[in-house]
């Protein structure tokens, strides 16, 4: 099962070994079996210690680790401009008009400090030199560890009248620091070309992903100016403002909110914007509601996203729901022991958290979550105090936020009605499946995979081709719920997708638990056709709004059926593109070019037999899945409530400038 040809995912091939583990050990273990890596080795020998990993999410990242170090200069409060260019060849450079990296000799190593900077890990002026007062770069390895990974990295700094530069390979130095030239400026340009040695997978920057990461940058630096340009020949015919962009907002975070709500409905005008600070460490937030039943927290601290949150996203979200709570007892909306929850008053929020403080507190280099306990205390009593505040002096607005908690907590109660009824008519406790899912045999869920089919007559070709030992089916039929414009009580009452909840077993939304799911392969199995899309399209807004785990776990996958069949006499062949089809039909034909071939296109799933079924979409030895993965959660928020939201006109633009890039259509 586990030898699939898979598309668009990163596959972890695992070897088979000698039993005997032990046959390949030494008996003895001395000294000359340990190893020291020098210098920059560490890096080279294991990278994804440093950047994640050696795929294109690591490739950008160390574009990301160059400019934090200029954001750092910004945070100081000595850089206005930073400039990001990718340059023909994939070659990054990054200037900005700091103050300049230090040039003069480290008094602990004896060598320039730029030097020092570029080939000494745990490196810099962050650990308390006086040089920072708050940064992102809390490990101190982001220029050597870029220095490391890429082919050549050239540096120029200006400085005291002077340009000062040295150049480096994979982490050595191939120039010594010299003057090139005098200045009138100051700062630091950087130019370095990523080691095709290290990054086996691809060498070719995304401008989209690195104009996200700058945007966001500028959002939060209120008054910076970042410039990032696509110089690259490939991307001449793109028109000019696709390939240059300006990036300042005097407005910060503010016009973070803003753009974030871009298609949506705020229920109050203006953006409430908030910040504060105590003794080393300051806080700043910007929150806006809309008529959505998503949240969408941001939270940053020192500039760096952390996507699984920390102590500044728990201190608001306790401030958030006793600020509201407090404020309806005290409007005599809320009686007794009434309240809303954390959830309720969370429905439809947008917020933008970013924190700075002087001994940050990450977890991982990756950075994806904050530690800091005194930082929760900070945004807890902020938001308390300027919410109050806020809700007193707006009666308009503060009765609107109100007013959607308590929606948000009626539907929730009705939610959890819907559920109980749902457990009351499945049995769902005693564990009585759905009639129509065709279980496996298998019970242990990390083997077992359940193909979500669409329509009945290829439902009945998968049962029948099915390997029954670990493949289950649970037909779809019709329309599903478009879960984007409706509330959990809704779904859970819904005949299409309360199969589906009771089938997985592990639940929805804040009572989802991904240990009592019961496949660790769901793949919908739909037709290569406008219907399909829009089938899959659904379900996987179901699944990002309400088991969301599954998509950041990879359990999610597609299938990918075959669009046409070639028959030449005996011999059937499918292809899976338009590509594939004229290359097999050339093969087909042989030498004889004007042989005749039938090509049929498959106008759904249900056209196959089980045998074909099975041989081109559900055998693991031949089939092709697609794994669904969540590399930006923010941006998948932001794509789903665009194309399955309630707003139109949006939608309508967004189909009309993408529409010259749509491949295969399906009229």
């Amino acid at each position: 099962m586990e030898n699939e040809n898979r598309e668009n995912e990163e596959i972890l091939e695992i070897e088979a070994v000698d039993d005997d583990i032990t046959s390949a050990v030494s008996e003895e273990y001395d000294a000359s079996q340990i190893q020291v890596l020098e210098g920059l080795e560490a890096v080279r020998k294991r990278p994804g210690m440093y950047i994640g990993s050696t795929s294109a999410s690591g490739l950008h990242h160390l574009v990301y680790e160059i400019v934090d170090n200029s954001i750092d200069e910004a945070l100081a409060g000595y850089c206005t401009h930073i400039e990001v260019a990718i340059e023909p060849g994939n070659i990054i450079s990054v200037r900005d008009n700091g103050r300049g990296i230090p040039v003069d000799i480290q008094e602990q190593t004896g060598k320039s400090a730029l030097e020092v900077v570029f080939t000494v890990l745990h490196a810099g002026g962050k650990f308390g030199g006086g040089g920072y007062k708050v940064s992102g770069g809390l490990h101190g390895v982001g220029a050597s560890v870029v220095n490391a990974l890429s082919e050549w990295l050239e540096v120029e700094v200006h400085k005291n009248g002077k340009i000062h530069q040295m150049k480096f390979s994979r982490g050595f130095i191939t120039q010594e620091m010299k003057i090139i030239g005098d200045t009138d400026i100051s700062g630091t340009f950087v130019r370095f070309k990523p080691d095709p040695e290290m990054f086996t997978d691809t060498t070719v920057y995304d401008y989209s992903v690195l104009h996200k990461r700058m945007q966001e940058e500028a959002f939060l630096n209120a008054g910076l100016t970042i410039t990032i340009e696509d110089r690259r020949p490939e991307s001449a015919h793109l028109d000019e403002s696709d390939r240059k962009d300006i990036l300042c907002y005097e407005g910060g975070i503010r016009e973070f909110v803003t753009f974030l709500n871009n298609n949506k409905n705020p229920i109050h005008e203006d953006v409430i914007y908030m910040s504060g600070k105590k003794d080393d460490a300051m806080a700043e937030l910007a929150m806006q509601y809309t008529d959505t039943y998503s949240e969408v927290i941001v939270s940053f601290a020192n500039n760096v996203h952390t996507p699984e949150g920390g102590m500044h996203e728990d201190g608001f979200k306790r401030a958030l729901t006793n600020a509201i709570n407090k404020y309806g007892k005290k409007m005599n909306i809320l009686k007794g022991d009434d309240k809303v929850s954390g959830e309720d008053c969370r429905e439809g929020l947008t917020c933008v958290i970013s924190v700075k403080l002087l001994d940050a507190q990450f977890e991982g280099q990756t950075k994806a979550k904050l530690g800091n306990s005194e930082v929760r205390t900070l945004v807890n009593a902020l938001v308390n105090e300027a919410l109050e505040s806020y809700l007193e002096e707006n009666p308009a607005a503060a009765k609107a936020i109100l007013d959607k908690a308590l929606t948000a907590n009626r539907a929730r109660e009705a939610a959890r009605k819907a559920r109980e009824n749902v457990r009351r008519s499945t049995a769902l406790e005693s564990g009585q499946m759905p009639d129509k899912l065709q279980d496996c045999n298998e019970r242990d869920p990390s083997l077992c995979e359940v193909y979500i089919v669409e329509g009945d007559s290829a439902a009945g070709s998968a049962i029948q081709g099915r390997d029954s030992r670990f493949q289950a089916i649970l037909p779809m039929w019709g329309k599903m719920l478009n879960v984007e414009k409706a509330r959990a009580d809704k779904i859970y009452s819904n005949e299409k997708l309360s199969p589906l909840i009771v089938a997985l077993g592990a639940g929805i939304g804040d009572e989802f638990n991904l240990e009592k799911l019961r496949y660790h392969k769901i793949i919908i199995m739909s037709d290569a056709d406008v219907d399909g899309a829009h089938i899959r399209t659904l379900l996987l807004t179901f699944f990002f709004r309400y088991m969301r785990p599954l998509i950041e776990n990879g359990y999610i996958y597609c299938a990918v059926p075959p669009l046409y069949k070639l028959t030449r006499g005996k011999t059937t062949r499918v292809a899976y593109s338009d590509d594939e089809r004229d290359a097999i039909s050339a093969e087909m034909r042989g030498e004889n070019q004007k042989a005749e071939i039938t090509i049929n296109r498959f106008k759904g799933l249900g056209e196959m037999d089980a045998h074909e079924l099975w041989d081109t979409t559900m055998d693991p030895e031949t089939r092709t899945l697609r794994r669904v993965t969540l590399s930006d959660a923010v941006a998948a928020d932001a794509v789903f409530n665009l194309l399955m939201g309630e707003e139109v006109d949006p939608r309508r633009e967004w189909i009309e400038d993408n529409a010259k890039y749509v491949i295969n259509l399906d009229i």
